[in-house]
């Protein structure tokens, strides 16, 4: 290991979480699932294909533009059994609260779940809660693992990108980043600054019902749309190339990016996802997106290559030249999902 010691940047979505990952966990906990690193597992069970997926959620504000972390826990758990082509079916949700926590944010809080699994259409079947002392923690840390059922007959994930196939996204990036920033620097221009935290399940339903060949997608969360396509790239061992001024970003976000000095692309998402299909079934997911209310910005950003050497995450920029994106350095927004 590199570090003595864990660091905030190791929870970013960048590079330091990528290497805790492969040099920590994966070489002690590594079987035919996990070694894929996709969203949530895959496996049958009794001639049935499920889908498994977990994830903790320790935002902070808890309570902001568009949601807050119940309805976040719901969404980003639905997500990924989504990505991994499945029906989301049951929850579980583990609560760690801080002694002193006010009952009232709690009851909004788990209000909103129920809010947001009856929109899913997914039970919250189990749960576990805990308190700790005061300042053993920050108010109220969110669980939720999920399980789901897949129908779709092609496999999705890394290794189904081929050459040729285009990459979408279902719309403007770094909405969740920019609401979270707002509020938490006190920037005064909250006005039009909302999460994009929503369950995608409805929409990739949709997709994977009129295109039987969908070869990959993933949530952009933590470390932005950029994090995501440069850790697939590496995995897949392909070029992606992406257009800049193809990729859509509401003019408030940017606003925000300027004024700190990010990167929209490395901003996080709640419900943002980066799809891979051939050329041929392009038309028809842009289609079915902008129908969606959760896809109205739905654009073609890019298209994967063969790579010559070593695989390539490279952006054309607006002004005509060219980058090469990589995963994130640094802690860009700590506690922001």
């Amino acid at each position: 290991m590199k570090y003595d010691r864990i660091l905030l940047e190791h929870g970013g979505g960048g590079l330091l979480s990528n290497e805790l990952i492969s040099d920590c966990f994966l070489p002690l906990f590594k079987n035919k699932y996990l070694e894929k690193l996709e969203d949530g597992a895959v496996f049958e069970v009794a001639g049935s294909k499920l889908c498994f997926s977990t994830d903790s959620y320790v935002v902070q504000p808890i309570f902001f533009p568009g949601g807050n972390i119940g309805s976040l826990a719901v969404h980003g758990t639905v997500n990924d059994l989504a990505m991994c082509g499945g029906k989301p079916l049951y929850l579980s949700a583990g609560f760690i609260i801080e002694e002193g926590f006010a009952m009232k944010d709690l009851q909004i809080i788990i209000s909103s779940m129920a809010e947001a699994a009856l929109k899913a259409g997914v039970s919250i079947v189990t749960g576990d809660t805990k308190v700790v002392s005061k300042g053993s923690a920050d108010g109220i840390f969110i669980n939720t693992s999920g399980i789901g059922q897949i129908s779709y007959n092609s496999p999705i994930g890394v290794s189904c990108i081929k050459p040729g196939d285009l990459i979408i996204v279902n719309g403007c990036i770094g909405d969740h980043g920019a609401a979270i920033l707002s509020v938490r620097e006190n920037m005064g221009i909250n006005e039009g600054m909302i999460s994009d935290s929503a369950p995608l399940n409805g929409l990739v339903e949709k997709i994977l019902k009129a295109c039987p060949e969908i070869h990959c997608m993933r949530d952009a969360t933590r470390g932005g749309l950029g994090a995501i396509l440069a850790e697939i790239s590496q995995q897949s061992g392909l070029t992606f190339s992406i257009e800049e001024s193809k990729i859509p970003v509401k003019e408030e976000v940017r606003g925000i990016c300027e004024i700190l000095g990010m990167d929209v692309l490395f901003l996080a998402n709640e419900g943002k996802f980066a799809l891979f299909c051939p050329e041929s079934y392009a038309s028809i997911v842009l289609d079915i997106m902008r129908s969606h209310e959760y896809g109205q910005d739905a654009a073609i950003i890019g298209k994967v290559s063969e790579s010559s050497g070593k695989a390539r995450l490279i952006m054309r920029t607006i002004i005509g030249g060219s980058r090469e994106l990589d995963l994130p350095t640094g802690e860009l927004v700590p506690r922001i999902c």
